[in-house]
């Protein structure tokens, strides 16, 4: 059974948390774009302010973390419940950024790749060499939708490749044990997809219309994935929406919910850095 402890409340649509070595965490409150340090009695400050919508972040290998943001999302309220309405107004374009949690200063990394604006980075992970994997949702904006993609690029600005298009809005993004793997959830279609790193920041992928890699999992029923959390023995969690559960999968076993939690949109895992990748989620 998964024990739930309130850190933190009165968040706006709270995104992206890191769990640190001394217990706090640090999220993105994409309504509020910003970024949150969060201490473990509860205590909170603004560590930068983007602006945009902060998304997912990770600690890169200097220790900064680093951030996709989706350039700004509107929001509505639904039954008491704040969710996501499509692209905001102002709306400033996608784009990955390195902030320093010493000082809250921003730097953009990358804005486009081959030629193509990011429109919607959404979450991302680090490999053993210091590049980073990241999804690429696609961005709703009226009747218009952008297919969404999965990138990898390296942590210091200097490179960027569109590793694996097209993808149903690519949500969380994952690495399984010693890197062989990438794992992708989608949001529309509730599906986990695997594709096997072939070298670093190369996967491989179908020439196939519907199956780009292999299929681990697809949700009977209304169902949406969000982000997700390896643990060492490559079982993967994943945030699911509607149900407002936690999906846990087993490559070599079937699925199952692990847990059900209260409402219907839990977007968000948190594995603590303490221990690299053999916490369980949190």
């Amino acid at each position: 059974m998964i024990r739930c402890m309130v850190m933190a409340e009165g968040l706006r649509f709270p995104e992206g948390p890191v769990g640190l070595p001394d217990g706090s965490v640090s999220l993105s409150e994409i309504a509020a774009r910003r970024v949150t340090h969060i201490l473990p009695d509860g205590r909170r400050r603004t560590l930068a302010e983007p602006g945009g919508g902060p998304n997912g972040l990770a600690v890169g290998p200097d220790g900064a973390l680093h951030s996709c943001n989706g350039g700004g999302t509107r929001f509505r309220n639904r039954g008491g419940i704040t969710e996501p309405f499509g692209a905001s107004d102002d709306w400033s374009g996608g784009r990955v950024e390195r902030i320093a949690p010493a000082t809250g200063r921003v730097e953009r990394l990358y804005e486009s790749c081959g030629g193509h604006a990011l429109s919607s980075p959404n979450d991302l992970v680090f490999d053993a060499g210091g590049g980073f994997w990241f999804s690429n949702l696609g961005k709703v904006s009226g009747r218009q939708r952008d297919l969404g993609g999965v990138h990898h690029a390296r942590a210091d600005g200097s490179g960027i490749t569109e590793a694996i298009f097209p993808m149903e809005a690519p949500n969380g993004v994952g690495l399984l044990p010693g890197d062989s793997a990438l794992v992708v959830a989608e949001t529309i279609t509730g599906r986990l997809w695997h594709f096997e790193v072939t070298a670093p920041g190369v996967a491989r992928v179908a020439d196939d219309r519907w199956a780009k890699g292999a299929l681990m999992v697809g949700l009977p029923g209304l169902a949406g994935f969000d982000s997700l959390a390896v643990q060492a023995d490559g079982t993967v969690y994943i945030a699911t929406l509607v149900t407002g559960g936690i999906t846990r999968v087993q490559p070599a076993r079937s699925c199952g919910h692990s847990a059900v939690l209260c409402g219907w949109m839990v977007v968000v895992i948190v594995v603590s850095v303490s221990a690299a990748r053999d916490d369980r989620p949190r």
